[in-house]
């Protein structure tokens, strides 16, 4: 524990620091302004000896341990009521977004030749939930760091030019403040992207906007699920022992889900539990955005920009069609 404390330390400051940045903007959520500052760090030469060495320790402990329990917590935000509350027709498509971009943006980006388990982790991303479900889906399929590097760069940088795009397109685009928040729910990447996005068509677009939000992040554990069948047939002897097809803390991610739903739990404990659960993540984002390295992605920059770019409009899009069909 001892090694990994310089790391956690720096970690959970710099989730302090991206707290601070979020009070004085609010428009910048605070796990995009975490992730951000990692990658800053990460391109600095002079900090790399001791980001790969006194702090790597406790780094890798923020990116993996503290990036799971994060994501068990976000479970306490779900509840099974809310989501029966958008309707058959609503859930339907919010699905149907997710499963087409997910494969759609796998197929592109394997024609395009993204190495590694590259593809699976962009589609993640920009199907689910941000850098989170990268995380999440990187640990199930036992991706190194350096694979993460080029999906959480791609989707922070579409993530962040949503809030900005978005708004613009409201009104051309012939959405009422509801519909808005529908389009942003199903198509903005992290829950924090969908509130400092849809907050500008007021509480109602709001409202709407995360619980569809959250209906995508639901989906989190059923496409962990079925990733982790497909690489357990994949899996061969001497890559170790094949994946659990539900990892421990998906299923966690579940129990707080349907604790959320069936038990009556007091509001200071959700409101405390959403605080840890932003710590938690904005600690864990940081150390993964740290291990960026932009002169890195180089080989691969076109490439895995075209499918990133790609899969935000693909997003976006569908979201505009489930929207419409709603």
């Amino acid at each position: 524990m001892r090694e990994r404390m310089p790391g956690l330390v720096v970690a959970a400051s710099a989730a302090l620091v991206s707290w601070l940045v979020h009070l004085a903007v609010p428009a910048v959520p605070i796990l995009t302004a975490a992730v951000a500052l990692g990658i800053v760090v990460g391109q600095v030469p002079a900090l790399r000896p001791a980001l790969t060495g006194s702090l790597a320790p406790g780094l890798r402990f923020s990116a993996r341990s503290l990036l799971r329990l994060g994501i068990v917590l976000l479970g306490l935000k779900l509840s099974l009521v809310d989501i029966a509350g958008l309707g058959w027709i609503s859930i339907a498509t919010t699905v149907a977004v997710v499963v087409l971009t997910f494969a759609g943006t796998i197929g592109l980006g394997r024609a395009l030749g993204l190495p590694g388990h590259q593809p699976v982790l962009v589609a993640s991303g920009f199907a689910i939930c941000g850098a989170s479900a990268i995380g999440a889906m990187a640990s199930t399929v036992r991706a190194e760091e350096e694979e993460q590097a080029v999906p959480i760069a791609l989707v922070t940088l579409c993530g962040t030019l949503a809030i900005a795009v978005l708004p613009a397109l409201w009104h051309p685009l012939g959405l009422g403040a509801t519909g808005f928040g529908h389009w942003v729910g199903a198509g903005v990447h992290d829950v924090g992207q969908v509130v400092a996005t849809a907050q500008l068509a007021g509480s109602a677009a709001l409202a709407v906007a995360v619980v569809v939000k959250l209906t995508r992040v639901l989906m989190l554990a059923p496409m962990v699920a079925i990733t982790a069948a497909v690489e357990r047939r994949r899996a061969t002897p001497p890559s170790g022992p094949p994946p659990a097809i539900v990892p421990l803390f998906i299923a966690g991610f579940v129990a707080a889900m349907l604790l959320n739903t069936f038990v009556p739990l007091p509001e200071w404990l959700l409101t405390g539990a959403d605080v840890v659960q932003t710590a938690l993540l904005a600690t864990a984002l940081f150390a993964l955005g740290a291990s960026i390295r932009f002169a890195e992605l180089a080989t691969t920059g076109w490439r895995a920009l075209v499918v990133g770019l790609t899969s935000w409009v693909l997003v976006a899009a569908l979201a505009y069609g489930a929207v419409l069909l709603g």
